[in-house]
């Protein structure tokens, strides 16, 4: 682990399949945050959350979310997922995007 800047903080990051998402997901759990994994690519967030729990040594500190971040009620399930989850704390990194 790197360290524990972001104890206690959930991260919702979206685009978090792959690239910068995926990098974005891993460095808020090394430092400690509980993260939401977001993107259209589902098998891809589960893998990110599978590099999570092998980095930070245990699971539970990431989960996968299927969303469309152009539709709104799909953005809501995502807020609502991670309140649900990890409670109330959270800070948003979106990096969706197509290329």
């Amino acid at each position: 682990m790197t360290g524990q800047r972001l104890s206690g903080k959930v991260a919702i990051v979206t685009g978090a399949a792959s690239g910068i998402g995926f990098e974005t997901a891993v460095l808020f759990a090394k430092e400690g945050a509980k993260v939401v994994c977001a993107d259209l690519n589902e098998e891809g967030t589960k893998r990110t959350v599978a590099k999570i729990a092998e980095i930070v040594g245990k699971e539970g500190t990431s989960v996968p979310f299927k969303v469309d971040v152009s539709k709104e009620a799909e953005v809501k399930a995502l807020v609502d997922k991670a309140v649900d989850t990890f409670g109330k704390g959270y800070r948003k990194e979106t990096r969706a995007g197509k290329h």
